[in-house]
C-alpha cells in the first residue's frame, strides 16, 4: 500500500518510528513534511498535495494547532483519501476552557448582563 504520512514537524520521531514500522511492512511511505525544505509555502503545499494524491491512505500526526497539518487534512477530504489518526495531542486549550467552564459553575462567577 502507499501510505503517505503527514503531521506536525515537533513530532518528528513518532512520525519517523511509523514510517520505519510501515516500510519494515512492505509498505511505500512518503513523509513530505521532511523531505522538502522550502520557505515557500505554496511549493510545499503542492508537494504534499502530490503525495496525498499518490497515496492510498494518509496516516496523520497532529497536535491540533497546526494549520500546515490541518490544510493537508483539507486536502485528504477534497481528496476523499482514507486517513488514519495514528496521533493526535490529547492536550487542547479547548479542554482547558470546558474544565473552566465547569469548574466555576455555582460558584457565583456569573454575572447578570440583563
Amino acid at each position: 500500500m502507499k501510505i503517505a504520512i503527514i503531521g506536525t514537524t515537533s513530532y518528528e520521531t513518532r512520525m519517523t518510528e511509523h514510517y520505519h514500522d510501515l516500510i519494515m511492512d512492505d509498505h511505500m511511505v512518503e513523509m513530505p513534511a521532511f523531505d522538502y525544505r522550502s520557505v515557500d509555502e505554496l511549493a510545499i503545499c503542492e508537494h504534499n498535495r502530490r503525495i496525498i494524491e499518490w497515496a492510498d491512505e494518509v496516516h496523520i500526526f497532529w497536535d491540533q494547532r497546526s494549520m500546515g497539518t490541518l490544510f493537508d487534512f483539507g486536502m485528504c477530504f477534497a481528496l476523499r483519501k482514507k486517513v488514519k489518526i495514528i496521533y493526535m495531542e490529547p492536550k487542547t486549550f479547548k479542554k482547558v476552557m470546558e474544565k473552566y467552564e465547569e469548574s466555576i459553575r455555582g460558584k457565583g462567577y456569573e454575572t447578570d448582563r440583563s
